[in-house]
């Protein structure tokens, strides 16, 4: 787990020292520190909360200021109702926090020459800081998204609040963040657990409590004056409110609007625990709070530092195992070990539902890898379909019609070859449908798309079939009725696939040029321009509006610029320049028509042979 390998990292130790400093001596601020290529960011947990009223758990969408658009948002119902229960949304008053940070310009200066220098970001912080922490490596991440970034985020809070609900937490796993962050959580600390209580029965009090911790924190000696701050009885309600409304959430009576999201690692005095299951996490915050006294889990929001020294030597071994001989069972001794760091004894009434809640997180951690290894099973069953296919465009590509591959498809009859051609395409379909299905709902490990078997393979998929896919989409009239394929008709997993490729390409070193054409054409919808092109041909010439013509003709020029490139580099395969290819012919008519049209460059600045509208600009503003 991302938790265990952390903490066996001078990562956490390094990051609580900045937050305990950012505490002291940066109040209402975050510090920062460099150490060769890793930089941490730390939040200070005492803020100004003036802007965030602790006893307001209203959520608001995430989406709303614009700062977090490389995070992937679900489709949302138009109707108001729906949209509460949809959008990935987060505590208003936490993102307020947030914002003034980031309204700043030294803050937005400083993280942009970090990641200029550095190979890593570290955020931080402890308490309300934390939070802080988690909203700045969400809006790092999702600028890094934009731009296919190599920087490694990570971060790494303490005590902290939930931040949000269920559907951030899915879009975070859908992004594949979900390992990005690592949550530090105190046995008895009731801060982490306060939001799965709903408003009306949050303590009255509960601000002289933060003003309590955060005087705390800001002072060197916080462990001499704690007593002095406790009120007991504000302490006993809130402790009973909060338990029962944690039990309430783990046995779904009633269900809060703040869910969890990345790992989690749970501290006691006997050990740790890491958890990444979100349910899991739920439960283990219940078990652990019922073991606790209201002043404990007032005083435990400021122990970390005491958690902190232990978490790296803690991390679960044999050797640790108090109770008896260790089970010879890996897995159960691997149980066995979390309930005894989890300090639940054996005797308790949750020991049961303890040990249920870590078996679960267990096999949850372990079936996306089964399913990895299971899809990879799956992929070398599909090579024979792909490798059909790969014969049948030889075939065309060496045939005496001169069409090549997209066009013999395209124009195919009903022959016993082609119709296992078509068969075998539908066939990959369903095979890459079901693993984008499975990498959105979680099932596959968080680095899926990272992997280069999977790259690689996704991406030769896409170049070899979905010619064939826009060949059928032609030949059957789909762009009569939807539009073009580009706009319309492109399914999502060649858009997922051209992602994971260009992340990948931007880590890479560029290769050399080529010296023969490529045995398959690397943009994989080239056909699909070629078929726009032509229309636009055709448009022009029924065009009775000079405007729409003179755009419709630099359309044309545009792609012409671009496929010439494309030729020059020996990026498209034969079948391009097949004598009777799709794209041979647009080539003849573009001669034809520029000649009857006789095209000035006067009259056309931007057409000027090999010049004007780059190529790239076509594939943007396609």
């Amino acid at each position: 787990m991302l938790a265990t390998l952390l903490a066996s990292t001078p990562l956490v130790e390094e990051s609580w020292k900045l937050c305990s400093q950012a505490n002291r001596e940066a109040q209402q601020s975050y510090i920062i520190k460099q150490f060769g290529g890793v930089c941490y960011v730390a939040f200070s947990g005492v803020q100004n909360l003036a802007g965030f009223d602790p006893n307001c758990s209203f959520l608001v969408p995430i989406h709303s200021n614009g700062l977090f658009s490389g995070l992937h948002q679900e489709q949302v119902e138009e109707d108001d109702d729906h949209v509460q229960g949809k959008a990935a949304m987060v505590h208003a008053g936490l993102l307020h926090l947030f914002l003034s940070f980031y309204n700043n310009p030294s803050f937005q200066s400083q993280i942009m020459e970090i990641t200029s220098k550095s190979k890593s970001v570290v955020f931080s912080g402890h308490s309300v800081g934390g939070t802080i922490a988690s909203l700045a490596a969400l809006w790092l991440l999702s600028s890094l998204h934009l731009i296919s970034s190599s920087l490694a985020v990570i971060c790494i809070t303490f005590g902290s609040p939930m931040l949000g609900n269920e559907s951030l937490s899915k879009a975070i796993l859908q992004e594949r963040w979900g390992g990005n962050f690592l949550h530090v959580v105190g046995q008895h600390d009731i801060v982490p657990r306060l939001l799965f209580t709903p408003l009306p029965r949050l303590n009255p009090h509960l601000h002289h409590f933060f003003d309590f911790w955060q005087f705390s924190m800001a002072s060197q000696f916080f462990k001499q004056h704690s007593v002095q701050f406790c009120d007991e009885r504000a302490a006993a309600d809130l402790f009973h409110v909060v338990l029962n409304s944690l039990e309430e959430q783990t046995r779904g009576i009633q269900n809060s609007p703040f869910w969890p999201f990345g790992s989690y690692i749970f501290c006691t005095g006997k050990g740790s625990i890491s958890v990444d299951n979100a349910v899991s996490v739920v439960k283990l915050l219940y078990m652990m709070l019922g073991k606790s006294s209201p002043s404990s889990t007032i005083d435990d929001h400021l122990n970390y530092e005491n958690y902190v020294s232990r978490i790296s030597w803690q991390i679960l071994s044999s050797n640790d195992f108090m109770e008896g001989d260790l089970p010879e069972s890996s897995y159960e001794a691997g149980i066995t070990l979390a309930l005894q760091s989890s300090d639940i004894a054996p005797c308790e009434p949750v020991f049961g539902a303890a040990k249920d809640c870590l078996k679960m997180a267990k096999q949850m951690g372990r079936t996306p890898s089964l399913n990895c290894a299971n899809l990879a099973i799956g992929l070398s069953k599909i090579t024979p379909l792909r490798a059909q296919i790969e014969w049948y465009k030889a075939t065309c590509d060496a045939s005496d019609d001169q069409m090549g591959y997209y066009d013999s498809f395209k124009q195919r009859g009903a022959s016993k070859k082609e119709f296992k051609v078509n068969m075998n395409r539908h066939k990959l379909a369903r095979f890459w449908n079901d693993v984008i299905s499975m990498l959105e709902s979680n099932q596959l490990p968080h680095d899926f798309h990272k992997r280069l078997k999977w790259v690689n393979a996704s991406h030769f998929y896409k170049l070899l079939v979905e010619p064939l896919d826009i060949a059928e989409y032609y030949k059957s009239g789909e762009h009569l009725r939807k539009g073009h394929y580009m706009s319309h008709g492109r399914p999502k997993r060649y858009k997922i696939f051209d992602k994971w490729w260009n992340d990948a390409e931007a880590s890479a070193n560029p290769g050399n040029s080529r010296s023969s054409f490529a045995s398959l054409t690397q943009d994989s919808c080239f056909w699909a321009r070629v078929e726009e092109a032509r229309d636009c041909l055709n448009r022009v010439q029924r065009e009775g509006d000079v405007r729409i013509q003179s755009l419709l003709l630099e359309n044309i020029n545009k792609f012409d610029q671009y496929a010439r490139e494309m030729v020059d580099r020996k990026e498209v395969s034969i079948d391009v320049l097949a004598k009777n290819s799709s794209y041979k012919l647009f080539v003849e008519e573009w001669k034809k028509l520029k000649f009857q049209l006789q095209i000035l460059p006067s009259h056309f600045p931007s057409f000027p042979d090999g010049e004007g509208s780059s190529s790239r600009a076509y594939i943007v503003g396609k």
